[in-house]
């Protein structure tokens, strides 16, 4: 802005000077063509003088230099000139200054002239004997006396035109110097020029608006933001050159680039260059929707995405990624579960029906018919105990059974269990043994029993001849807890996670009866009672299942809701 005023200022000026410089030139020059005029005429009549008295001997010197003096006869005839041979000149009857000089006494013309082949004055006057004297001067005389003038104008010019750059330059920058003091956040409230004022009005109206706009931006880009790092799921979006322009830190974290800085400059690549990421973005990228599977270090991602169009033009992509990990897992143990109840169900099933078959067509003895119904027997027990402990777990996943809540004895509890397996550790010679005292805990009566019962059950065995089986209960700070020990043979480390799996068995080689489902319920029970189940063992030595219950665990109902009820 400073340099267009300085322009401005410096051209109005440069144009002044130069027009008043053309108008005095104007000017001048009439002046000095009058002044030119005035000394041929005094000029012409000191000539005259001479001839008068002396004829044409005052032709032969004393002329002015620089001045053409040309002598006609009354005819036109050229008698004499100073500059040319008279015998080869014109006859000048006919020239406007010589016809004016005949007929007024004197006469004068400027015109270009032919023999001197420029611009010339002429000066004619008639003398007593009616020839005609004519001077001449050229114009440039008149042009010389004008640049004599002019050169002090002319350099007082350049003065003024440094003056008036310099004063310019200076006014600029005054001028401008308001305006770059402004405060731009508040413009409208130091306003030296009235001129501005309108434009600081509109300026504070655009400010307010704006300023409004960037609030309402900045809030919704905080919920935004907000919404999106609290989801679980993760989302990209691309431009069409695979370039992020947003994401969320689920995204980063579930393609496992949780280091990488997303920028809008960084590809989506660099955030994961497995094949079903790219696969994902390349269909997109390419106009198609894509689903794709993601497999990494046992997690498994769902990638959906979508192609981005506006006014018919591919402008992007959108990705959204779904941890899917407990679906799939959950997928594959209802595989598992489903392949385990089929060959479970199977095995006493084919036992039942074979010895069915053998009895139906007449191959057994009378005497050995007690010992294979005793077969069948034995088999449709194991399946309904199958059965029924399906059902304990179904209940279980499903809420458990519909039962009231009681204060349970806990050593009671367990007192009551080793007597029920008492026969078998008999069998065994496996000697069991009750510690601690009684500590009650708020629970459900069949499910705390169907606990204890398994982990009992499971220490006498899978024990050794002449083992042992402590069961200890006490308590504890917020709680009680149920310690079953053995001396069996132990769970190497590699099986002590699985052992809670459904029909999960560490020596299948070794079959020990049972359905294998029996530490699955002991794991979900306790859950169910707020409570949890911790394994240590050693191989060779033996294990402890340790029982820990609280007090009251969330989401049951406490004793006096129950005795309202």
């Amino acid at each position: 802005m400073t340099k267009r005023i300085f322009q401005a200022i410096v051209s109005v000026s440069v144009s002044a000077l130069v027009l008043c410089l053309l108008l005095t030139v104007g000017v001048l020059h009439g002046y000095f063509e009058d002044q030119v005029t005035r000394e041929l005429e005094n000029q012409a009549a000191c000539i005259a003088r001479g001839l008068t008295r002396e004829g044409a001997a005052s032709l032969e010197g004393g002329l002015p230099a620089g001045t053409r003096v040309t002598w006609v006869a009354a005819d036109g005839t050229v008698l004499y000139d100073n500059w040319e041979d008279p015998e080869r000149m014109d006859n000048h009857a006919g020239r406007e200054e010589i016809r004016q000089a005949a007929e007024r006494g004197s006469g004068r013309a400027a015109r270009y002239s032919d023999t001197l082949s420029e611009k010339t004055l002429y000066y004619a006057l008639r003398l007593s004997d009616g020839t005609v004297l004519r001077v001449a001067e050229r114009e440039s005389s008149a042009w010389a006396l004008l640049a004599r003038a002019l050169t002090p104008v002319v350099l007082s010019a350049l003065a003024v035109c440094l003056l008036a750059g310099f004063m310019a330059s200076r006014a600029a920058r005054q001028i401008v110097r308001p305006l770059n003091e402004l405060d731009l956040a508040e413009p409208w409230r130091e306003v030296e020029y009235d001129e501005l004022a309108p434009l600081m009005a509109r300026m504070r109206s655009q400010n307010r608006l704006i300023q409004q706009q960037m609030s309402q931006l900045s809030r919704r880009q905080e919920e935004f933001t907000a919404i999106t790092e609290n989801m679980s799921e993760g989302f990209l979006v691309l431009d069409n050159r695979a370039r992020v322009l947003s994401h969320n830190g689920a995204a980063l974290r579930l393609l496992g680039a949780e280091g990488t800085e997303a920028t809008p400059e960084v590809s989506a690549y660099v955030l994961n260059r497995e094949a079903p990421f790219r696969r994902a973005v390349e269909e997109a990228l390419a106009g198609r929707r894509s689903e794709q599977l993601l497999e990494r270090d046992g997690c498994c991602r769902r990638i959906l995405a979508s192609p981005v169009f506006q006014d018919g033009h591919l402008n992007g992509a959108v990705l959204v990624i779904l941890d899917t990990t407990e679906k799939e897992q959950r997928e594959t143990l209802r595989r598992e579960f489903t392949a385990n109840v089929s060959h479970e169900l199977r095995t006493p099933l084919t036992a039942i029906l074979g010895t069915a078959e053998i009895l139906q067509n007449g191959l057994v003895r009378p005497e050995d018919v007690p010992h294979f119904a005793g077969n069948i027997h034995r088999e449709a027990g194991r399946l309904i105990e199958l059965v029924n402990d399906i059902i304990k777990l179904s209940r279980l996943d499903e809420g458990g059974p519909n039962a009231d809540w009681r204060m349970c004895g806990l050593y009671a509890t367990a007192q009551a269990v080793l007597e029920q397996v008492r026969p078998a550790a008999e069998q065994k010679h496996v000697s069991l043994r009750l510690k601690g005292c009684e500590t009650e805990v708020w629970a459900v009566p069949q499910i705390l029993e169907e606990i204890v019962y398994n982990l009992c059950e499971n220490a006498v065995k899978y024990n050794r001849e002449g083992g042992s089986v402590t069961v200890t209960a006490e308590r504890r700070d917020g709680g009680a807890r149920l310690t079953v020990s053995d001396t069996g043979m132990g769970i190497p480390p590699e099986a002590r996670q699985r052992v809670f799996e459904r029909f999960y068995r560490v020596d299948k080689s070794h079959p020990t009866g049972g359905t294998g489902l029996g530490l699955s319920i002991v794991k979900h029970g306790a859950a169910y009672l707020g409570g949890t189940v911790e394994l240590r063992s050693e191989v060779g030595k033996g294990s402890d299942f340790i029982l820990t219950l609280p007090e009251k665990a969330d989401g049951r109902p406490d004793r006096r809701e129950t005795e309202e009820a």
